[in-house]
């Protein structure tokens, strides 16, 4: 595996995990919850939406290359 398809994986990867911990915070019922599980929710939705940024960038630079 070269590093670019490692790097392609890990990325994927970590933002799958980013929405899904999004999820979890998120999807609690209201009196459990607290403002810090929603904050926590929010700040994993927005680092979900970096890493994809982030990785339709990589694919973009890295198009060209092998």
């Amino acid at each position: 595996m070269s590093l670019k398809a490692f790097h392609v994986v890990f990325i994927s990867a970590s933002a799958l995990l980013a929405f899904g911990f999004a999820f979890w915070c998120l999807s609690a019922p209201p009196p459990e919850a607290g403002w810090g599980r929603l904050a926590a929710g929010a700040a994993s939705v927005a680092a979900g939406l970096g890493l994809a940024g982030y990785e339709a960038w990589f694919l973009k630079k890295m198009r060209g290359l092998s």
